[in-house]
């Protein structure tokens, strides 16, 4: 069991075919959140699956732009954290979100991050309180993102190796290079 040529081929895809994510893939994205590691194993995340495409189109205007593909997505898992339960929910939500993006390309779909925290919805609202609203999400719990996934209307190509930045990894000591 290996995960790189997964995280090789995975890419963000920001158009779906309308074909509806199934019940099980979508239990077993739900189990990939809930499976991911957290600081002090305090689990201060919690999730909203949303299959309503009206509610998808709406959330698609989360943001003044990046957002908008949204509305074509079938599915997505709005991420929220809890900072009443611990200082590292930003972490721990970053990384259920990303078992979230893994699982669902393990699974034949694609998906794609959309970034709701410190983003505006307008001048007067933030993109987390716009979500917040729209999903019924409490007051104390803060929106991280929405995972946009489906089935993906064209397929990306992995990015080649020669692309990938070596050149920011250094050996024992910033600095030392390690890679050309």
């Amino acid at each position: 069991m290996t995960i790189m040529p997964l995280i090789r081929q995975r890419r963000s895809i920001r158009r779906f075919r309308s074909t509806p994510v199934e019940e099980e893939k979508i239990d077993l994205l739900v189990e990939a959140a809930l499976r991911a590691p957290s600081s002090r194993a305090l689990r201060p995340w919690s999730f909203v699956v949303i299959t309503d495409r009206g509610l998808l189109s709406r959330l698609a205007r989360l943001k003044a732009s990046g957002s908008g593909f949204m509305k074509g997505a079938p599915l997505g898992i709005a991420v929220c954290g809890d900072p009443r339960k611990s200082d590292a929910w930003v972490e721990d939500a970053s990384i259920a979100a990303t078992f979230i993006q893994l699982a669902a390309e393990s699974l034949g779909l694609a998906s794609c991050w959309v970034h709701a925290r410190r983003r505006r919805f307008d001048e007067n609202t933030s993109s987390s309180d716009y979500v917040a609203g729209l999903l019924g999400v409490p007051d104390h719990l803060r929106i991280l993102c929405v995972v946009a996934i489906g089935y993906a209307k064209h397929q990306k190509t992995p990015r080649p190796a020669q692309t990938l930045m070596f050149d920011r990894v250094y050996h024992d000591r910033h600095g030392n290079r390690r890679y050309p």
